[in-house]
């Protein structure tokens, strides 16, 4: 399942771009991960809020996606809890419920600095099928 996720993510020119990687894709959870280069930095030094709510959607899609094969996000927001200062984003979702069309699903997204973990956001979302 992981390398499907893996070939998926590959084809996602926005998601390349960032340098986005799959780590885990699982029935139900998935976990994306970025590094946090200047380029994507804002002008105080932390991970711009876009590039993280895209971790945070991309990886709620995935989680989606494992439950309802192919699909879109059809509407998601994000709870910013801290700046994102660090190595690494790290964002993990789960599917909280999944019926035949749609799921409703969290991520939440960390700053990693070599072993430490930081909560940055929260997110919550719907993905529907296609």
């Amino acid at each position: 399942m992981l390398e499907k996720g893996k070939e998926i993510l590959s084809q996602q020119s926005f998601s390349l771009l960032l340098g986005a990687e799959l780590d885990v894709y699982k029935t139900g959870i998935a976990e994306l991960s970025l590094k946090i280069r200047d380029d994507l930095q804002q002008n105080n030094g932390f991970a711009h809020g876009g590039v993280v709510s895209y971790l945070a959607d991309n990886c709620i899609t995935f989680a989606g996606a494992s439950v309802l094969g192919s699909c879109v996000t059809s509407e998601y927001k994000v709870n910013y809890v801290r700046p994102a200062i660090g190595d690494i984003l790290v964002a993990r979702s789960n599917v909280l419920h999944s019926g035949k069309r749609q799921a409703t699903c969290e991520c939440k997204v960390y700053a990693k600095s070599g072993e430490e973990e930081k909560l940055v956001a929260v997110s919550l979302g719907t993905i529907i099928k296609v």
